[in-house]
């Protein structure tokens, strides 16, 4: 294991691994990686911040670690941020420097990180409690909350999905998605890192570079519904990860035909789960158990889950009531930083944290997540519709390709079910027949409007609060 107690020193220095972490054309060891982050961490032990522009590459990679080794935490930064978003992460953080490349116009000092660097001392373990990470939200209620993420939260997290999806250090597991959120970066750098498996981090999520690196003997494969999507519609690329083990789907629901068809092309059918930035992951469909097209699966090991209606009371586990999701365990954050009003609406008055989302469960404990509360539960004419139940619908009709939906202010209903969608060929008509036919007629959208594209953040979700 490289990192252990996300100590990257923990692991024996004659254990190496020449290929452990593939980025883009770079390629580095476990001694790379360890020897260069220890030359960093001589650099900066003692500050308490620093930020990181995540870029994909191995510079990222030895900053992050290296980080670790010093107990100095980390804020990742998006690298397309705009000036206002690069000016509140970095004022609201009290990020101290740059470590590696800096964005232009940013006066914070810079610390080389050079990945040839070499250094072996050896670093006191930092307590577990240790903040290791502020990673950013996406901001769609206002700035961009700091999550404070502890080494032990991200410890349990991991853990516990090797043991639900079976990862070992067998595998090599591939991705391309970006560095500075749980998905990508967690789960897709420190995962690797501390399971002791392999990592081809492919620069893109393109469905070629896909299919290079299943040839490579990648067999875990990460991917978000954007990117799945993608593949499938590349027939050749698909069929080339039939060799794969496991393909993972998350931030986002997977839309039940790319679900069908990448099973269909591949052989596979893909896990999904769910979580969040203050929560990492807490619901997976497993390796070895059902995984059932939109639905996210079982809490992981430590996790406990419950629904609640708006008046705080249980939520029937029927498999149809809806009901805001809780959850509590130990891989949850800490807190947002310097935000004590903020954290303390977040939690319930006997520990549970108020995920925002709401899901059914059925009685065998599978959740389905219907969407954010604030966004994707419609009340219109006295009902209560999840978002999410509707788009599924809509894209299972011929020619759609994608599907969003949202509630509108409507004086006589209180909400209207309004669809974007993309696609070819479509009549609006038949689309809202559609979706009263397969559905309770109350859920079908009042109107629908065809549109070019839906606008997406970096992890491929939909903003809806662009749409409404």
């Amino acid at each position: 294991m490289l990192l252990s107690s996300l100590n990257p020193l923990a692991v024996a220095r004659g254990d190496d691994m020449p290929d452990a972490v593939r980025v883009g054309d770079a390629t580095l060891s476990r001694t790379d990686i360890l020897g260069a982050a220890g030359a960093l961490a001589k650099r900066i032990t003692g500050a308490q911040r620093v930020a990181v522009l995540a870029t994909p590459s191995a510079s990222t990679v030895v900053a992050i670690v290296g980080c670790l080794l010093a107990g100095v935490t980390v804020v990742p930064v998006p690298p397309d941020s705009g000036p206002d978003e690069l000016a509140h992460i970095l004022s609201d953080s009290g990020a101290q420097a740059w470590l590696g490349q800096a964005p232009e116009g940013s006066d914070l000092p810079v610390v080389p990180v050079r990945v040839h660097a070499r250094d072996w001392h050896s670093h006191p373990e930092p307590h577990p409690s240790s903040t290791a990470f502020v990673l950013y939200t996406s901001g769609t209620t206002g700035p961009p909350k700091g999550v404070l993420l502890s080494r032990r939260a991200i410890a349990a997290g991991v853990d516990a999905l090797a043991e639900v999806w079976g990862w070992t250090s067998k595998d090599i597991l591939v991705h391309g998605l970006p560095l500075f959120h749980v998905h990508g970066l967690i789960l897709g750098v420190l995962g690797p890192l501390r399971i002791g498996s392999r990592l081809i981090h492919t620069v893109k999520p393109t469905p070629q570079a896909y299919a290079e690196a299943a040839k490579a003997g990648g067999s875990l494969f990460f991917g978000v519904p954007t990117v799945w999507s993608r593949v499938v519609e590349d027939e050749e690329s698909a069929r080339a990860l039939s060799s794969a083990r496991l393909l993972v789907s998350g931030s986002a629901a997977l839309p039940v035909p790319v679900f069908e068809r990448l099973q269909e092309l591949t052989g596979i059918a893909p896990v999904e789960r769910y979580g969040m930035s203050e929560s990492m992951l807490t619901l997976s469909t497993r390796v070895d158990g059902e995984r059932r097209p939109g639905w996210v699966g079982t809490p992981v090991r430590g996790v406990e889950t419950r629904l609640r209606d708006e008046q705080g009371g249980d939520v029937p586990h029927d498999g149809e009531s809806i009901g805001g999701l809780q959850v509590r365990g130990p891989m949850l954050f800490d807190g947002y930083l310097d935000r004590p009003d903020a954290t303390a609406e977040s939690w319930t008055e006997d520990g549970w944290f108020k995920t925002g989302d709401v899901a059914v469960t059925d009685e065998g404990g599978f959740h389905r997540i219907v969407g954010r509360e604030s966004t994707d539960l419609i009340k219109s004419g006295g009902y209560r519709i999840g978002a999410g139940e509707v788009e599924t619908s809509l894209l299972g009709y011929p020619g759609v390709k994608e599907a969003a939906v949202v509630g509108l202010p409507d004086a006589d209903l209180g909400q209207r079910i309004v669809a974007y969608v993309v696609g070819e060929g479509l009549d609006e008509e038949a689309l809202i027949a559609h979706v009263a036919g397969q559905l309770s007629v109350h859920k079908r959208p009042r109107e629908v409007r065809i549109v070019d594209g839906l606008p997406r953040n970096a992890m491929g979700k939909v903003q809806k609060k662009l749409l409404a």
